[in-house]
């Protein structure tokens, strides 16, 4: 392992969310009279923290979104996680091989530490993440594309950035890594290869993902 941590994104990498998720982001967005199509959700939103729907929203129709937008929006998502969320088939091989290899990893997710901890207890991921290797964009001043969360997690894992590895699903979560200094192995299972330019690698399945670690 030529690595010294392994930070993970958690939608889409972890817990398969992105389609529960994104479809819900633009039934609601429609609803309140800002048209969004799933297409358009999963481009503009996908691995972004919760200010960037309200900064584009305001920014394209002239008005913020309601004041309990947040909490509504993580009241219908948790509800949905509860009945449908899974986690990314073959993630649970992948931890198991960095634990017993000694490597440490942590997750850092643009969601809040509410909605991680609702995923991970549904797919059962609780028990592979200790409280002190999540972070969220809660944790600091700019969210993806920014790279703050990653070199947050990295120093808080004591780990410098060069040594880390991000693995991510979305072009803004691979802008933030790149910008963090960190290498990426990009997943392609819902944005295709040529949207995620510039990774370190790419892969389709979880068992490729054992093979780039290894």
């Amino acid at each position: 392992m030529r690595y010294d941590l392994v930070i993970f994104d958690n939608d889409g990498v972890l817990v398969d969310s992105e389609p529960i998720s994104n479809a819900l982001l633009a039934s609601y967005l429609t609803e309140l009279g800002h048209p969004t199509t799933y297409a358009e959700s999963l481009r503009d939103y996908m691995g972004a923290a919760m200010h960037r729907v309200h900064d584009l929203v305001a920014e394209r129709g002239g008005k913020p979104l309601p004041e309990d937008f947040d909490a509504e929006f993580n009241r219908r998502v948790f509800a949905a996680f509860q009945q449908e969320l899974e986690p990314v088939p073959g993630i649970v091989d992948v931890l198991e091989k960095l634990t017993a290899e000694g490597v440490p990893y942590c997750v850092a997710s643009s969601g809040g530490h509410d909605r991680i901890r609702v995923g991970h207890l549904k797919t059962g991921l609780d028990e592979w993440f200790e409280d002190e290797w999540i972070f969220s964009s809660e944790d600091v001043e700019k969210g993806k594309p920014a790279p703050d969360l990653f070199l947050y997690a990295a120093d808080q894992m004591g780990v410098a950035p060069q040594n880390c590895v991000v693995i991510e699903d979305s072009p803004l979560g691979m802008q933030a890594a790149q910008a963090a200094g960190m290498d990426v192995f990009a997943f392609t299972s819902m944005i295709p290869q040529d949207r995620l330019e510039g990774a370190t690698a790419h892969f389709s399945d979880m068992g490729q993902l054992l093979q780039l670690l290894s």
